[in-house]
């Protein structure tokens, strides 16, 4: 049983490393076809797709009643990610570092993330008893504070310098209706590939007697990432940074946004997913908001000489990211499920 699982799951994230590398390069494409530039194309176009495995695993678990599972999965996703972009930084990276001041603009993406993380562990925590209909109060602002911000780094964006990444010769000689046929293929075959994913990882915790909100926050958290690994491994090499950064920052404030629709189709309990939700996702939750202010500190930080051990960079958001998954395995089934 074990083994087949293994298979399975081997199997399937080999198809959403194939599909996200393609996805990547198409994105890059029609991120310059149409002119978003690369920031806006890895917050829209590869983040959007990215993050679909995660909305619909997020509503199949609201569906069966699982608060625990749709809000962990989404919060231990952005902590991945952040893993992921770190662990990409140090691995892939000559010379000056993507979370660096190299990466300013995205500053604003950063705090995006920073401050809807901070209104679903607000509302965790305080247990506010303030719906819309069969909506909490909290997943809506989120939903709502999510757009405002988007609007806010297109504007940013469209008044600034034009990004430097340039297309390789061989996406130069694609055209638009390919690249947007490419994209839409590898988004499909993603989607299918990572909901299959992760009940295959639920399973798999249950065989191996791992516990509740950690599996939301570890392993589904894990297998929902990957196609955040490959697309944002693929533009790394591209040399698309500004991409590989926006699919990152992109990703982890849409998971936050999509809190909203799968709350939409939540009927268990009180009907509001966030009050629903054990309170040991705030602290996956907090631990988000330190990660991702780290990474804030690294890119408005212009030391004369920069330590890559003390000061804030790619160093420290993987060894923050990688003592919050310790302590999540610690505390939760003890203290706070």
């Amino acid at each position: 049983m074990l083994f087949q699982l293994l298979l399975w799951f081997i199997g399937l994230s080999a198809v959403v490393v194939v599909a996200g590398t393609y996805l990547s390069r198409f994105a890059d494409v029609l991120a310059e076809r149409t002119g978003v530039g690369h920031t806006m194309g890895g917050m829209l176009l590869l983040a959007s797709a990215t993050s679909l495995p995660e909305l619909a695993v997020d509503c199949k678990a609201a569906l069966i009643g699982e608060p625990d599972i749709a809000v962990g999965a989404v919060l231990g996703s952005s902590i991945f990610n952040l893993l992921i972009l770190g662990t990409l930084d140090l691995l892939l990276v000559r010379g000056d570092r993507i979370i660096s001041p190299r990466s300013s603009s995205h500053v604003l993406p950063a705090v995006t993330t920073v401050l809807l993380s901070a209104i679903v562990v607000a509302f965790i925590v305080l247990d506010l008893p303030l719906q819309i209909g069969a909506i909490g109060l909290g997943t809506l602002l989120a939903f709502l504070f999510y757009f405002f911000c988007l609007r806010m780094i297109y504007i940013e964006q469209m008044t600034g310098e034009r990004e430097n990444d340039d297309l390789s010769d061989d996406t130069n000689a694609m055209s638009t209706p390919i690249a947007t046929a490419g994209y839409l293929a590898s988004t499909i075959v993603i989607l299918l590939s990572a909901s299959a994913l992760a009940p295959t990882a639920a399973e798999l915790a249950k065989v191996t007697n791992l516990g509740g909100t950690f599996i939301g926050s570890t392993l589904i958290a894990l297998t929902t990432s990957l196609p955040e690994l490959v697309t944002t491994f693929a533009a790394i090499r591209l040399g698309a940074f500004d991409m590989a950064f926006g699919n990152i920052l992109g990703s982890n404030a849409f998971n936050v946004a999509i809190l909203f629709p799968v709350d939409c189709v939540y009927t268990s309990g009180t009907k509001s997913l966030l009050r629903d939700a054990k309170i040991s996702n705030a602290l996956t939750g907090s631990a988000v908001i330190i990660v991702t202010s780290i990474v804030i500190m690294a890119l408005i930080f212009r030391p004369r000489r920069r330590n890559r051990w003390l000061d804030p960079g790619p160093v420290m958001v993987v060894v923050l990211a990688a003592v919050s998954f310790v302590i999540l395995y610690y505390l939760t089934p003890r203290a706070l499920q």
